[in-house]
């Protein structure tokens, strides 16, 4: 894959790292966090004992991985230098040298971010609800990414 280039404003560089700092608190140290189950899904819904038991086999894992994509995308984000508030809506770029983590990590954040807004599906949604349209920009931003990834497949 190529290097990519995601180009973003100051202010909302800051506040995508913070989203993932909180994310990767929530993946490391959250035991039972209604977002953290809807990470690890049942698998076999019909069946609770054999799907209990494939998220024990899985879930330390699974987390683990994703705990390793934010800090990879935390560590993206953590080259650009800190701005004024006077620079706060200038552009800056982000270096991604591997899109893989983005696009997991994102996809995460934005289902954690379900999970706790209550939406299963896209149409539902309190359009007055601040916490609706981070859930909307963290889509916009992971639609451009899925695009470049598709580009390049």
């Amino acid at each position: 894959m190529t290097h990519v280039i995601l180009t973003l404003t100051r202010v909302e560089a800051a506040h995508l790292a913070d989203l993932v700092g909180q994310f990767q608190t929530l993946v490391t140290e959250s035991d039972g966090d209604p977002a953290v189950e809807r990470l690890t899904p049942d698998v076999y819904p019909e069946d609770a004992d054999a799907s209990g038991e494939f998220r024990r086999a899985t879930r330390d894992e699974l987390l683990g991985r994703r705990a390793h994509d934010a800090a990879t995308v935390a560590a993206d984000l953590a080259r650009i230098e800190p701005a004024s508030v006077d620079e706060a809506l200038s552009p800056v770029d982000v270096s991604i040298a591997d899109l893989e983590p983005w696009l997991r990590t994102l996809s995460a954040v934005r289902l954690v971010l379900a999970s706790r807004l209550g939406i299963t599906d896209d149409g539902e949604h309190d359009e007055d609800d601040p916490a609706y349209g981070l859930y909307e920009w963290l889509g916009y931003r992971l639609e451009g990414l899925v695009q470049v990834a598709e580009n390049e497949s």
